[in-house]
């Protein structure tokens, strides 16, 4: 009996094995599962930074969008006889510089570079603001950064017009008797008159730099907050006594996020918001429709399209446009001054 127990369990053992082996076969022969790619493909940052692609963003019209961003080889070098220029404004075809070197104001001719002594007696300007007076001649309203003052510039001298600002760097023009100015080591833009009147217009800012005015809005660059690159304001509200908070919680001021050390800001006669920051060490020039930013509640570093890649270093200084959208930038105290065509006027 038990002879015949263990035959009948050797015979069970030989039945079974053939299918195990089978089953481990099988599994071995199986094909590794290929995983589909996603949906949307994972972007290569390093090369985006070498080789950088135009961004195709809802601002953009048919009229004025870039099929790819210009890059250094598309500057055309304006060479003055500047040897230490920062800020820069375009004006009846003459372009505006303040030389660090010298304390001088240059006047340039800008499709030549020619250039002529304007007036000496000014520090250092991040940003003019040249207009015509009513007997048709040039002045020059501008912050001196490294005197803290806030200047009148003619043919017959230089006169101050405020003193005590901190560190002031951007200016607007926001009426007939006002200018906006922004004080970068004040964290705050201040509202000044033709005639000295001083006050806080806008608190709480980051290192405020750049500013740009259109008729019913303020934007104003921070160089110390990616998070809060570009801020707008409603021009109305800077006439109360009493400051607008830029940090708020009762309302919005985000207009662009997400980008490095924005500096200069000027609004193009395209419609477009023109903004000059930084990607890593490279200054470049980006923009956006504003009112689309506005009505979205802000638009983020991806929604810039950048139409200018240079291989000059950061910050980029003296961002101006003329009104048939040639684009003026330089690198910060470098003789050399670069323009590109960016675009065309919009039409009505």
């Amino acid at each position: 009996m038990r002879t015949f127990m263990s035959a009948v369990i050797v015979l069970l053992v030989i039945a079974v094995i053939p299918n195990i082996t089978t089953g481990w076969a099988q599994e071995d022969t199986t094909p590794t599962p290929t995983f589909a790619p996603p949906k949307t493909a994972t972007p290569t940052t390093v090369v985006q930074a070498i080789e950088p692609t135009a961004q195709v963003t809802t601002e953009a019209s048919s009229s004025t969008a870039l099929t790819e961003p210009l890059t250094q080889a598309d500057l055309n070098i304006l060479t003055g006889n500047v040897q230490r220029p920062n800020g820069l404004a375009w004006f009846n075809n003459r372009l505006y510089t303040a030389c660090n070197g010298d304390y001088t104001v240059y006047e340039l001719d800008d499709r030549t570079g020619a250039s002529v002594t304007y007036i000496y007696g000014v520090r250092n300007m991040h940003a003019l603001y040249p207009e015509q007076d009513a007997n048709g001649g040039l002045v020059i309203w501008a912050p001196d950064f490294q005197s803290n003052t806030f200047v009148r510039v003619t043919r017959s001298g230089v006169e101050t017009i405020s003193q005590g600002l901190q560190g002031p760097w951007g200016i607007g023009r926001i009426d007939d008797n006002s200018f906006v100015v922004s004080n970068i080591t004040g964290d705050n833009v201040v509202s000044i008159t033709r005639t000295g009147g001083m006050r806080e217009a806008i608190s709480n800012m980051r290192s405020p730099t750049g500013i740009a005015v259109d008729g019913e809005y303020v934007y104003v660059a921070n160089n110390g907050s990616a998070r809060r690159a570009v801020e707008w304001f409603n021009l109305s509200a800077l006439s109360s006594p009493t400051p607008v908070d830029a940090e708020s919680t009762d309302a919005n001021y985000s207009l662009i996020t997400g980008l490095q050390n924005p500096t200069g800001l000027a609004l193009g006669t395209d419609g477009y918001l023109y903004v000059a920051y930084s990607l890593g060490t490279r200054g470049v020039v980006g923009r956006v429709n504003p009112a689309t930013c506005r009505e979205n509640g802000g638009c983020t570093n991806d929604q810039v399209e950048i139409v200018l890649y240079t291989e000059l270093a950061a910050p980029l200084a003296g961002l101006t446009l003329s009104p048939d959208m040639r684009l003026f930038v330089h690198t910060m105290f470098s003789p050399d001054i670069y323009w590109a065509q960016v675009g065309e006027p919009a039409t009505t």
